[in-house]
């Protein structure tokens, strides 16, 4: 183990640039991280955040957002086939369902299930740029936002231009994505459309996705905005070992769609935005793909909620505020009719202590129906002891409530618990980052405690999974990372970024005796990244990404991926990819095998 780790570090700093920078790359100090209320800029968060940029998306050997995010520090993915078609996110050796996904600030959440949290009805090429909140983030997010949170984030290009791309591949994969842009005076709006295919790597894993994203704004004057989008995302797959290795033949078949509206406010002291939106997702799920009468089920679920977030500057800084009301409805064959409302009181304050320090504090107050008010205070506090050096230090309790498949699944496998109550967490963290001319690096340790971890187990291998509030689980981490962007080398070869981080989790899982456990230890224990990207004359760039990832309860294994870009920013560019290029025999999740070495070749048009 120590002589892999030894190795591969050595290989990650010199192959180890997760970097896709290029002259339209963002500098981190200017990111402002787009929380709902107080709003920071990445140089002055005194959270551990990772920012995916806009050239990083473009230039990863990944078909989706959710390979992008496997060579994010401390972001365990766990993939059931190629390209993430069904994949599980979790952050801090969190579950599936501890992670919060959103899109621009609107939650994505599914009642139903954490499964679906992927399901984001946005094509790759429309995003501009992804913000991991890694940590608890009830106090800024609410609910779910238990060990971490992603937030997605699309821009309105303020210039006509037209992207089309497309791509083959092994596994008879292919796919089209498109997205353009057509500004009308003071109104902006975006369209993109992606479709992708492929029979699958191994049997039963075929999958079709696609995607049609519309979003719009339009500024009424100085001070106020709208902004209004709606999404549509279907996919279907052939889920071979996704939830139970006994059927080979599941399969399944997901529609989401999402609708959003929201005005802005912007003036000299105030910014108040207020939205409405919603979310349906229907679900079919069949234990016999061809056998449906055998086992079959069908979820449809639907999300209604209205939320208030506000700003106000003053003398003693910035004071935040919000209010959310949330209704979640389901109607299912199996879980049955239910549906539930949930609302949220948000409040925070931002205040500079002296000249080097800040103190950022809140409370996030949750109501739900069946169990009342529940409270989730948290702070940070910072200390810029150079312009270039912050410390930090944070408290926040999290929690999230349990879904509908948590509560009332019945299956051969799996059976729910009606009497599940909320799970909640003790988190602190203490870090420090340095942020100068390209160069970042970051050291965090954290700590997670608690006492009611909703849990699947069960007494043997002949009995069906069920949850449980379990007594107590507690997570002891540390992050290290460590980026230079350089853009630097002679002529024909330069040095764009190159990068390597480490993560290791300590878990203690205080067991029940007879119970065998199923999520709670099958998280993170080692994770090693590393990668760079290299420019080659005035058109060519190279990225190499190597990723060691090693689980409590899973065998460890090295992967390594690259990508070739020939005048990506052009009007006509070329790429080829290849993943897992060392051919490792692996599983991500339950007992699905993923592929060995494959490849991709795609092209992109650009038009202003």
């Amino acid at each position: 183990m120590k002589k892999v780790l030894l190795v591969f570090l050595l290989g990650g700093l010199c192959n180890g640039l997760a970097g896709q920078t290029d002259s339209t790359s963002l500098n981190l100090q200017e990111v402002i991280i787009q929380e709902n209320r107080i709003q920071i800029p990445f140089s002055k968060q005194s959270r551990n955040i990772s920012v995916i940029t806009k050239p990083q998306l473009e230039t990863t050997p990944a078909r989706s957002l959710q390979e992008v995010l496997a060579f994010v520090p401390g972001v365990d993915v766990r993939q059931r086939g190629v390209t993430g078609v069904q994949a599980d996110i979790g952050i801090r050796g969190g579950s599936f369902n501890q992670t919060l996904m959103l899109l621009n600030g609107i939650k994505l959440t599914d009642p139903q299930t954490g499964h679906h949290m992927m399901n984001i009805p946005v094509p790759m090429l429309n995003i501009d740029r992804v913000e991991v909140l890694k940590g608890p983030g009830s106090r800024i997010f609410g609910q779910n936002a238990y060990a971490g949170a992603v937030n997605i984030i699309t821009e309105l290009s303020p210039t006509r231009n037209l992207r089309l791309q497309g791509y083959g591949g092994d596994f008879a994969m292919r796919g089209i994505a498109f997205t353009g842009s057509l500004p009308i005076d003071n109104y902006r709006q975006n369209l993109s459309v992606s479709f992708d295919e492929s029979a699958g790597h191994w049997y039963n894993s075929d999958y079709q996705v696609s995607n049609l994203f519309y979003e719009g704004g339009l500024k009424l004057n100085e001070f106020h905005s709208l902004r209004g989008m709606a999404a549509y995302t279907e996919r279907s797959f052939g889920a071979n070992g996704f939830y139970t290795s006994t059927f080979p033949d599941q399969w399944e078949s997901l529609q989401t769609s999402l609708g959003a509206l929201s005005h802005t406010y912007s003036g000299t002291q105030w910014n108040i935005n207020t939205r409405a939106y919603w979310r349906k997702n229907e679900d079919e799920y069949r234990l016999r793909r061809n056998e449906p009468e055998f086992f079959q089920n069908f979820h449809t679920s639907n999300t209604y909620a209205v939320e208030l977030n506000a700003v106000y500057e003053s003398k003693i800084g910035s004071t935040g505020f919000g209010l959310e009301y949330r209704k979640e409805v389901i109607e299912s064959n199996n879980l049955g009719n239910h549906d539930r409302t949930l609302a949220g009181v948000f409040l925070e304050q931002l205040v500079n202590i002296g000249e080097k320090a800040d103190l950022r504090a809140g409370v996030y107050s949750n109501y739900f129906n069946e169990f009342g008010w529940k409270h989730f205070p948290g702070a940070e506090i910072g200390y810029q002891a150079t312009e270039a050096l912050r410390l930090y230090t944070g408290y926040g309790k999290s929690f999230r409530i349990p879904t509908y498949t948590d509560l009332f699944y019945v299956g051969p496998t799996n059976i729910g618990n009606s009497e599940l109550a909320p799970e909640q967490a003790q988190n602190f963290e203490i870090g420090a980052k340095w942020l100068k001319n390209g160069f970042f690096a970051e050291l965090v340790y954290f700590h997670r405690n608690t006492d009611n971890l909703i849990e699947w187990t069960r007494t043997d291998a002949n009995n069906p999974w069920q949850p449980q509030n379990f007594n107590e689980v507690k997570f002891n981490g540390l992050e290290a990372a460590i980026t230079y962007r350089v853009n630097s080398g002679i002529a024909s070869i330069k040095l764009k970024e190159m990068m390597v981080s480490y993560n290791f989790i300590d878990a203690n899982l205080v067991e029940r005796p007879g119970f065998e456990t199923r999520y709670a230890l099958a998280a993170l224990r080692h994770q090693l990244i590393g990668g760079f990207l290299v420019g080659i004359g005035p058109k060519l760039e190279w990225n190499l990404k190597m990723r060691y990832v090693e689980r409590f309860s899973l065998d460890p294994y090295l992967l390594l991926d690259s990508r070739l870009d020939y005048n990506r920013s052009g009007k006509v560019g070329v790429f080829a990819e290849a993943s897992n290029i060392s051919n490792t025999d692996y599983i991500e999740a339950g007992t699905v095998q993923m592929p060995g070495r494959w490849f991709r070749m795609g092209f992109m048009l650009n038009l202003d």
